[in-house]
């Protein structure tokens, strides 16, 4: 099977500042894909070369066996969806015109039934009518995740899977609706849709990602499924804290941080 999307020797450097050091990913059609790693990290970058928001100093990417800077924006969008991290919207537009506007230039009658679709699944049916200002941030999160699902499904209609950009999705949102989010994203995955996700929460990546990628400074530094990449050694080389790494009865492990302590880099 052919990668759908591709980043090959990506590197982004601004300035004296690197921002990413040669970083190869292969995303694969239907593969939940989650990116981690600390602050600055060079997460979100990878993220923004994915989409084509940022076009990287050397190296490729490639959408569909194509490289990604040869497509219109308007192609793009038929093909990728990406939520970013910060969406701000000061106008009242309501939930519903806010999802609306993930149809591009699908007609009204035939996209209606995705946008309420969408708004049903996201939890947000009694807030349809209720302009986006006044809504709390993990609810306008979600307003806009419905959005994107709506551009997503309106692409793969036409194009069949595509792929979903998720950069922080669930950073406001509470527990049940991070557990939500992530659910929607998996159901996307097991219908064909590649999916990548920026997750602070590495018991949350653990939990749902098929395929993790750990980033620090700009490199790639562990790449592979939570058990093989979620370990006491990498959580200490990468963050600079020890964990202990134990084990739900299905095998899936989860971690328990220990309490701060200065962590020689050399380890």
């Amino acid at each position: 099977m052919s990668a759908v999307l591709e980043a090959s020797g990506v590197s982004v450097v601004v300035g004296a500042a690197t921002l990413l050091d040669h970083v190869d990913l292969r995303i694969m059609p239907g593969e939940m894909v989650a990116i981690v790693g600390p602050n600055g990290a060079g997460k979100s970058t990878l993220l923004r070369l994915l989409s084509a928001d940022l076009r990287p100093t050397r190296g490729v990417v490639s959408l569909g066996g194509r490289s990604i800077a040869s497509y219109t924006p308007s192609q793009l969008a038929l093909r990728r969806a990406m939520l970013s991290q910060h969406v701000s919207v000061s106008f009242p537009f309501t939930v519903e015109e806010i999802v609306r506007m993930g149809r591009g230039s699908q007609s009204l009658a035939v996209s209606q039934a995705l946008v309420d679709a969408a708004i049903g699944e996201v939890g947000l049916n009694d807030f349809r009518h209720r302009e986006l200002p006044t809504l709390s941030g993990g609810e306008q999160q979600r307003a806009h995740f419905a959005r994107v699902l709506v551009q997503l499904a309106c692409g793969e209609a036409l194009h069949g899977p595509g792929v979903l950009l998720l950069d922080e999705p669930t950073s406001s949102l509470d527990l049940k609706h991070q557990i939500a989010l992530v659910e929607i994203a998996r159901r996307r995955a097991q219908a064909g849709t590649a999916v990548v996700a920026v997750l602070h929460d590495l018991n949350l990546a653990v939990r749902f990602a098929d395929r993790i990628v750990v980033l620090r400074d700009g490199h790639l530094k562990a790449e592979g499924t939570p058990v093989d990449t979620i370990t006491a050694d990498v959580i200490r080389g990468v963050f600079g804290i020890d964990v202990i790494v134990e084990r739900t009865p299905d095998g899936t492990p989860f971690l328990l941080p220990q309490m701060m302590r200065q962590v020689d880099e050399r380890g």
